[in-house]
């Protein structure tokens, strides 16, 4: 992968050369007769072919605006590869609106319409490659590696195994003096905010504190691998690090799996289109790649192919948008028989897990009673709580309705894992320990599990379910659990209908 200035000069020189070969290729006279003739909206413009000083005017301009409005792509960073592409595309859609204006006004230097409008969509599809494909990491090449974590133990097994450069390592200033205290080392040990103690009393002391943290430095030094390599700050700095080494991977050593730090780290990375290996023995709570061998294996933190990705969001979109259409006539006639049948609000909310164990609320039409609420999952014939228009809403699905505009806005997807309330899961995870692996994919309306009727009074076969589906997910794996989810809510329909 090319990095630095490298990367600066061969990323601007090419988008220099695309945009002189678009404005080439624009002008040619088979293309502009093929476009003025075949392409609705345009075919009424006549053929113009630039030549001599307003061809070479309509390239200058075109390298400026687009080559220009590219300027942030330049500087090598880690990104997603969709990131890239819509950020390219914007770019330069962005460019051709400058030389639509600059022809507005300036009319001795316009580019024709269609020149234009063709040269804009050449380099829609072609520049969003080329940052693709200066970005590959080569199979076998080397990567800049990041090591991360709040175990230094583990931070020092890690360490040998890592092929490649390591740009250094992120730990909290906390599990250095852990560990000096575990090693006896009274010398080492530093005190929370820089106190010493006196007497058997805290005494503040700013220069004891840089001193204790010093003597830690210098010990963590003189150990293994981890001793040669710079300490870049804690767990906080790791996005600005990410950024500003240009990060390849990012090499996790924590000692739980816990919601803030471990999956606010894996987070970080799958904004950024970093990849992440863990130790084999860590690798519990996370999803990894299938046929890994040695001791780091790689996480597998976008399960979802990216054309997959795109497609997906595109239809819990139009599918969100749609429901939310068709259904706006009856979200007002429920509103209004939930209050009449029992006091409370019409709306229940909940704060919920997404992705990389963020939370986010989602809203629901209530359908039990508001007191009393208990985090113990249980099935709704056992529950005395659940109101008569509930049943109703509970069995024809009705009361998922306003979680519509949560896959709308990007929450949710119409299919994956159930989100499950946070305090809910604690108690889930006692019985399925691989829960948190549900974590990997965006949670959804219906899924795997659901149309099977599994509940979550039964954790390990929902888990079982919901993994199945993070192996074989795709855009129409999700359209075939669509479709049979909603014969399922026919089939409910009809049979409330029959029993009446």
């Amino acid at each position: 992968m090319l990095t630095g200035w490298r990367y600066r000069i061969i990323s601007s020189l090419g988008a220099v050369v695309l945009t002189v070969c678009a404005v080439l290729a624009a002008n040619h006279p088979v293309a502009q007769s093929v476009f003025t003739t075949h392409v609705p909206l345009f075919n009424r413009l006549e053929v113009t072919v630039l030549t001599g000083r307003s061809l070479q005017w309509a390239v200058v301009l075109s390298v400026v605006a687009v080559a220009g409005s590219l300027l942030p792509l330049y500087k090598p960073r880690p990104r997603r590869i969709l990131q890239t592409v819509f950020l390219t595309q914007q770019r330069v859609l962005a460019g051709g609106l400058a030389l639509a204006t600059l022809g507005y006004f300036k009319w001795s230097h316009r580019l024709p319409r269609a020149t234009l409008a063709m040269t804009i969509g050449i380099l829609v599809v072609v520049v969003p490659v080329w940052f693709v494909w200066i970005r590959r990491r080569p199979a076998g090449g080397s990567e800049r590696a990041l090591l991360v974590g709040d175990d230094l133990e583990q931070l020092e097994q890690v360490a040998p195994a890592i092929e490649g450069p390591v740009v250094g390592y992120l730990c909290p200033t906390s599990a250095l003096s852990d560990s000096a205290a575990r090693n006896n080392d009274p010398e080492a040990a530093i005190t929370d905010g820089g106190v010493a103690i006196e007497n058997g009393d805290p005494k503040p002391d700013r220069a004891a504190g840089s001193r204790d943290l010093e003597r830690v430095l210098e010990a963590i030094e003189t150990r293994g691998r981890l001793g040669v390599l710079d300490r870049l700050g804690g767990l906080s700095r790791l996005e600005d690090v990410l950024l500003e080494y240009d990060v390849d991977t990012a090499v996790l050593a924590f000692g739980r799996a816990d919601r803030a730090e471990f999956f606010g780290a894996l987070d970080a990375c799958h904004r950024h289109g970093v990849n992440v290996q863990v130790h084999r023995e860590y690798a519990d709570s996370v999803l990894i790649s299938k046929g890994d061998v040695g001791e780091l294996v790689d996480v597998d933190i976008e399960p979802w192919d990216p054309l997959d990705h795109l497609f997906k969001r595109l239809f819990d979109v139009a599918f969100a948008l749609a429901g939310l259409l068709v259904f706006a006539p009856v979200l007002g006639v429920i509103a209004a028989t939930i209050k009449l049948d029992s006091p409370g609000p019409v709306f229940y909310n909940q704060d919920r897990t997404a992705g990389f164990g963020e939370t986010f609320p989602v809203y629901k039409f209530r359908s039990m009673i508001p007191e009393g609420e208990d985090a113990t999952p249980t099935a709704d014939g056992d529950n005395d709580r659940i109101t008569r228009v509930g049943r109703v809403l509970r069995r024809t699905h009705l009361d998922e309705l306003p979680q519509l505009w949560s896959i709308f806005v990007g929450d949710m997807s119409v299919v994956g894992p159930r989100a499950a309330w946070i305090e809910e899961e604690v108690l889930l995870e006692e019985d399925a320990p691989a829960w948190r692996k549900r974590w990997f994919v965006k949670p959804g309306l219906t899924g795997l599990a659901q149309i099977n009727d599994i509940k979550s009074t039964d954790p390990n076969a929902k888990l079982r379910y919901d993994l199945e589906y993070i192996r074989k997910q795709s855009f129409w794996f999700d359209v075939t659990i669509v479709i049979r989810q909603l014969w399922k809510v026919l089939e409910d329909v009809w049979g409330i209908v029959r029993s009446r």
